[in-house]
């Protein structure tokens, strides 16, 4: 168990549901139902290229748009049930997104162990409002160069 300093909450390393994936999550762990998947593609980040696909994905709680980084970017098909560990999680348009890369582990696992698709509810964890005029900030970067200024 380990406490996010920006979110002040405590996270067990167990298994979670998707409804309950916050904000800045890391070493996330679910078992999940592929719902669709997108092909491969290439885009371009400021640590240079990277290969990424996206998918749907969900529980018995709901639904979350998963994002596969590098090698483990194009290795899931829709109807799999799979289990995550090592995600983190992200905010793009006031929505939880989950995010798995290099650290990451995707494994195929047994059918049962998830809803099937017409028994998965059509919500998707939401972001929480943050308070202020300006909305959502987001942590300053981990690991760079110099001194972090920290929120602005």
């Amino acid at each position: 168990m380990y406490i996010v300093p920006e979110l002040k909450y405590v996270m067990e390393s167990s298994k979670v549901n998707i409804m309950d994936l916050k904000p800045g999550m890391e070493d996330v762990h679910v078992i999940v139902r592929v719902l669709n998947v997108g092909n491969p593609k290439v885009i371009r980040t400021k640590s240079g290229e990277r290969t990424i696909s996206e998918a749907l994905i969900g529980d018995s709680t709901g639904k979350v748009k998963l994002t596969l980084w590098g090698r483990v970017a194009g290795t899931i098909n829709e109807g799999d049930v799979i289990e995550i560990s090592g995600g983190w999680t992200s905010v793009f348009r006031n929505e939880v997104q989950l995010n798995v890369g290099g650290r990451g582990k995707v494994n195929k696992v047994d059918e049962s162990l998830a809803p099937e698709s017409s028994e998965i509810p059509d919500v998707m964890p939401k972001a929480p409002e943050q308070g202020g005029e300006r909305g959502f900030r987001r942590p300053p970067p981990r690991g760079g160069r110099g001194r972090s200024r920290g929120w602005r």
